[in-house]
């Protein structure tokens, strides 16, 4: 009863501070405020919701609640809206074959691209590459993006949207060695068979159509390459993903 008593009497200390600090920011004309609460003094969350104050997001150790000031409808920014899957197509250019695997918790075993979600600050070129060595044991570089589905409403992404990048990778190992508890199987298969057969997901099948059109015709037609170039932002660099420019369109001024 002590502790529970000494916790109530924190909890109405925060509310009465809270309150204060909310009163003395309106005044000064804040627009905004965000407040982290770390999971271990999470009790006060319920002092900032009786001040108005809503959920934002929660990561790991904390949570990030808000309270709009400003006048007319809440313009804070939403959490993130989507995660980012990423697969590598890996094509092997002297046989003419490519990289599936099967997973092994689906219902349907498709064949598909080796891919996976991309980790928070990592470019999506490491992502594809990760991905096929963790699930496959094939080590391989990065040539391209295919590739781009964007899905709304996603049962996997919680509800969220989705973005599914494939790339196009270029192995530099050959001997597989996958994963036995998230494919059932894997192997080199002929590109032109993926693009035929009927055992492959919707997308896989498309873009192993591009893949060969690519392959036949020249990749040129269908790759989207990458440039590193200097943000606003002192010291901080993006990627740059588009078709490739002829030179003589490269340093018009």
């Amino acid at each position: 009863e002590h502790v529970g008593g000494v916790a109530a009497v924190l909890t109405l200390l925060t509310l009465l501070s809270l309150a204060g600090a909310v009163a003395r920011w309106r005044e000064e004309g804040r627009v905004a405020i965000w407040l982290h609460v770390p999971i271990f003094q999470s009790r006060f969350v319920a002092a900032a919701a009786a001040q108005g104050f809503d959920f934002h997001h929660a990561e790991q150790g904390s949570s990030t609640l808000t309270l709009w000031l400003g006048e007319g409808p809440n313009r804070l920014p939403g959490f993130a809206t989507h995660q980012v899957g990423v697969a590598g197509a890996v094509l092997d250019e002297s046989t003419g074959k490519v990289l599936v695997v099967q997973d092994r918790n689906k219902t349907l075993n498709a064949w598909k691209f080796p891919g996976g979600l991309s980790n928070p600050g990592e470019d999506i070129r490491d992502t594809a590459v990760r991905e096929v060595f963790e699930e496959t044991g094939i080590k391989s570089e990065f040539k391209s993006i295919l590739s781009i589905r964007q899905q709304h409403k996603h049962p996997g992404a919680f509800g969220k949207s989705d973005m599914y990048i494939i790339c196009r990778l270029e192995p530099s190992s050959f001997n597989i060695s996958f994963c036995q508890q998230e494919c059932l199987k894997c192997e080199w298969m002929d590109l032109e068979e993926l693009a035929r057969t009927k055992h492959a997901t919707p997308i896989t099948s498309n873009v192993a159509k591009l893949l060969l059109y690519g392959y036949r015709e020249g990749f040129d037609k269908i790759d989207i390459t990458m440039r590193e170039l200097p943000a606003v932002y002192t010291g901080l660099f993006y990627k740059l993903y588009h078709r490739e420019l002829p030179e003589s369109y490269r340093n018009v001024t």
